[in-house]
């Protein structure tokens, strides 16, 4: 059994700031050694919706060591927040200054700006891989795998109404079963942890090589925001 499962189940009050420790040491271990993790960052108070991707790249400028804020997903991207936007989750003068200037112009100010807001709108981003790549190679369930138990310590911290998984690769792994998004739709799936049952949803990935799917992801998250406190997602 892996030295940070034991240390993992032995606390019954950790933190997000403990699981850091865990993530830095798979980064050693998965990721490019030049670069840092890249953890989580938005509401961790019972968020209206986690929001779980993949894994992060360098082109996330806060995964250089050089850089000391936010260590938080798509800092200095662009793509992503076209998603938060179009959700209404994301305010205009935000999004417009994202939009506007260069990834490499963003400090650290200004993402703290930019997690604010996702705080404003309880959500919460995080990816089940934290180990930070030079670019988006693919990684193989195994190293996935991995970071599961600490995504799903990451969820019994934050307490979040409603799961959305990114991807076939990452539902698949999350929800322990073989799924196909485009079959999933709309669907909800339990997953349990620690004896809670927590709501999730299978989604388009949006960006990248599934950007031509943002609309149908947009699409499903809108009816998963309509509904998070309806009866059919009770």
């Amino acid at each position: 059994m892996p030295t940070h499962f034991i240390l993992i189940k032995k606390g019954d009050t950790m933190t997000l700031d403990d699981l850091k420790i865990e993530y830095d040491k798979l980064q050693l271990k998965y990721g490019a050694k030049e670069l840092d993790s890249i953890y989580n960052g938005g509401c961790i108070d019972n968020p209206d919706i986690c929001f779980v991707f993949m894994n992060p790249t360098g082109k996330n400028i806060a995964s250089n060591k050089s850089w000391k804020g936010l260590k938080s997903p798509w800092i200095g991207t662009k793509n992503i927040w076209n998603l938060f936007y179009e959700l209404k989750l994301l305010d205009k003068d935000i999004y417009d200054k994202i939009k506007t200037i260069k990834g490499t112009d963003w400090t650290e100010d200004f993402a703290n700006e930019v997690y604010n807001n996702v705080k404003k709108h309880k959500y919460f981003i995080t990816n089940l891989g934290k180990c930070t790549q030079i670019d988006a190679r693919p990684l193989p369930d195994s190293v996935y795998k991995e970071y599961l138990h600490l995504l799903e310590k990451e969820i019994e911290i934050i307490n979040p109404k409603v799961i959305v998984l990114f991807g076939n690769q990452v539902s698949s792994i999350v929800l322990n079963k073989k799924n196909s998004v485009s079959q999933c739709r709309k669907k909800k799936f339990e997953k349990d942890i620690n004896g809670k049952k927590y709501k999730c949803y299978s989604v388009f990935y949006p960006v990248g090589n599934g950007r031509f799917n943002m609309g149908k992801s947009i699409e499903d998250i809108n009816y998963i925001i309509d509904n998070i406190n309806e009866k059919i997602l009770v």
